[in-house]
């Protein structure tokens, strides 16, 4: 089936889109039940992270009778204690005196700096250089694929609170990434014929309007050594009239057809944070029109405390997406940046969710890889947990790498049950992990196991 053979939406199964920004907190959160004090460090916190939601959100997926504990109210709403007190009564008090704007950005820019704003080099080693130039709004991490960051496109219809890219939304133009350059961005392309993958992220890519996103892809698509053009969205599920019922929505998939056409592969990478983004019959609809136009949609959201740390919801999640055709690809660990000290779950109790999920579902499901951790050298997967040589310790393994060698390899951290990050961890039968460099031996022997060992190097 085509766009042209699908039958068009009644433009009346969706509103027109409004956004609403920090200045409607107020007002939301004591829809919420918020009390005066609560509400007002809830506006401090706001005045760091970014916060935006829209009309579908508000009345489509909040249980407003369970609110503020409804998951879905935490997925989008700040919460009082995200940060630590130290960082929100500052704020708080400026905001209840009507302290001047300069004045508070300078408060919130000082508590930024301390969220590690760009986690796993980013900025530092992930940008590429053209002719001795470095190309800004591109990233270019692992060989064989290339992020791009269109200008337009670097925000989103609404925020999750766990952002790990909270930054490009703060109004700081040094912390952003993005470029509208893509005659740079093809001749970069042309220059490294290994990259087989381009990914276009945010933000959301499909908050533009589709003659903006075709100014993106459509240079991609005479690019030979292409094989897949990824777009990172959360549009299924903070506003899917973007592909049904939108002025544009067709248009939008025309050019996914067009992507098609010119044999390269589209895949929406979608983030779907908890079961009940699934469960409006308007985003059955949209994952319909998007298939038939020819893109394959693939999942992936993070673990995150308080919305959705138990395997009954990744299980569920995973097995209603199946049936509508989608694809589960990870689970992510929160990342070490923004609130991660709010949101983030033990890697021990992450591996044991992921587990107990992964076992309760069929094996079109068990696509999804997890739980995973986009650190800086790499994609880190944890296996487990296993007792080794007399030693309990996490089994992990890189899914994608800086250094391709050591993609699929295992090798061992010490067990640390408080252990969130792979900062936290520290090598075990080791001097040092893989990726890790310096001189001597990286395996201590272990006795018995010093072969087992040995062959994770």
């Amino acid at each position: 089936m085509t766009v042209q053979q699908i039958q068009p939406v009644v433009p009346a199964q969706g509103r027109r889109f409004r956004a609403y920004s920090a200045k409607h907190l107020d007002q939301l959160t004591a829809r919420a039940g918020l009390g005066e004090a609560e509400r007002l460090a809830v506006r401090a916190v706001a005045t760091v992270l970014p916060f935006r939601t829209n009309d579908y959100v508000l009345e489509s997926l909040i249980d407003w009778s369970a609110a503020p504990h409804d998951p879905i109210y935490r997925l989008v709403f700040p919460q009082a204690d995200m940060l630590p007190p130290e960082d929100v009564a500052p704020i708080a008090s400026l905001l209840a005196r009507g302290a001047p704007e300069q004045e508070l950005q300078a408060a919130a820019h000082a508590v930024r700096r301390r969220l590690n704003p760009h986690p796993a080099g980013q900025l530092a080693l992930n940008v590429p250089d053209l002719a001795d130039e470095p190309l800004p709004g591109v990233q270019h991490k692992y060989p064989e694929t290339m992020l791009i960051f269109p200008r337009q496109g670097q925000t989103c219809h609404a925020y999750c609170t766990y952002c790990f890219r909270w930054a490009q939304f703060v109004g700081e133009p040094d912390l952003k990434m993005a470029t509208d350059d893509m005659t740079r961005v093809v001749a970069y392309l042309a220059a490294h014929p290994e990259i087989t993958s381009v990914l276009v992220t945010g933000g959301d890519p499909m908050i533009m309007g589709t003659g903006v996103l075709r100014r993106y892809v459509e240079p991609l698509l005479g690019l030979e050594q292409l094989e897949s053009i990824r777009i990172g969205t959360k549009a299924l599920s903070y506003w899917p009239q973007r592909f049904v019922s939108d002025p544009d929505a067709d248009d939008a998939l025309r050019l996914f057809e067009q992507v098609s056409r010119a044999g390269k592969t589209l895949a929406l990478m979608a983030h779907f944070t908890h079961p009940r983004e699934l469960e409006p019959a308007l985003v059955a609809r949209a994952i319909g029109r998007i298939r038939a136009a020819g893109a394959v949609i693939r999942t992936q959201a993070p673990l995150i405390r308080t919305i959705n740390d138990d395997p009954v919801t990744w299980s569920g999640m995973w097995r209603t997406q199946l049936r509508l055709g989608l694809v589960p690809y990870y689970l992510f660990v929160e990342r070490d940046t923004g609130p991660q000290g709010y949101f983030a779950v033990p890697l021990v109790r992450a591996a044991e969710i992921f587990r107990e999920a992964y076992s309760s579902v069929s094996g079109l499901c068990r696509t999804v890889r997890g739980p995973s951790m986009s650190a800086t050298p790499g994609k880190v997967c944890v296996d487990g947990v296993a007792d080794v040589a007399g030693q309990r310790v996490f089994v992990l393994h890189m899914i994608q790498a800086r250094d391709p060698s050591l993609v699929g390899r295992p090798f061992f951290a010490r067990f640390d049950p408080d252990a969130v990050w792979l900062s936290d961890l520290e090598p075990a039968f080791a001097d040092r992990f893989p990726f890790e460099s310096g001189p001597g031996p990286q395996f201590a022997a272990v006795g018995s196991d010093s072969e087992l060992l040995a062959s994770a190097d």
